[in-house]
């Protein structure tokens, strides 16, 4: 549980359906502790650079711009692919950011992010 405001942030990645045969990947970063959606971004694959550029989003929104932050900002995920990849782990590192992983197979760990994915395919079932 965080306290303070950009003390934590929460990411990770699911597909959604566009239509009847097509599928997209959605990357969304929400703050721990205001529970707000700071960074998304929607592509057709669900590769790194879909959640850096979530991520970048996310920094731009509320810092303003991008560059190395100085103040302790921890972003968690899932330990997968995407987010330990040489590339995505590199951008993290450029930012000043700490990453934290959850424990395998214990989605729990990151409910804020699990939680709104859930309720948003829960809204979009036709």
């Amino acid at each position: 549980m965080t306290t303070r405001l950009d003390e934590r942030w929460a990411t990770d990645l699911t597909h959604v359906w566009c239509g009847e045969d097509r599928r997209a990947s959605l990357a969304m970063i929400i703050d721990c502790c205001t529970r707000e959606i700071l960074g998304w971004r929607l592509s057709d694959n669900g590769s790194s650079k879909t959640a850096e550029a979530a991520l970048e989003e996310a920094l731009v929104y509320r810092f303003g711009a991008l560059g190395r932050f100085h103040q302790p900002l921890a972003l968690r995920s899932v330990n997968g692919l995407v987010f330990s990849s040489r590339h995505y782990t590199a951008t993290v590192k450029a930012y000043g950011l700490t990453q934290e992983f959850t424990t395998p197979y214990t989605p729990e760990q990151n409910g804020l992010v699990e939680r709104f994915f859930r309720s948003l395919k829960e809204e979009c079932i036709w």
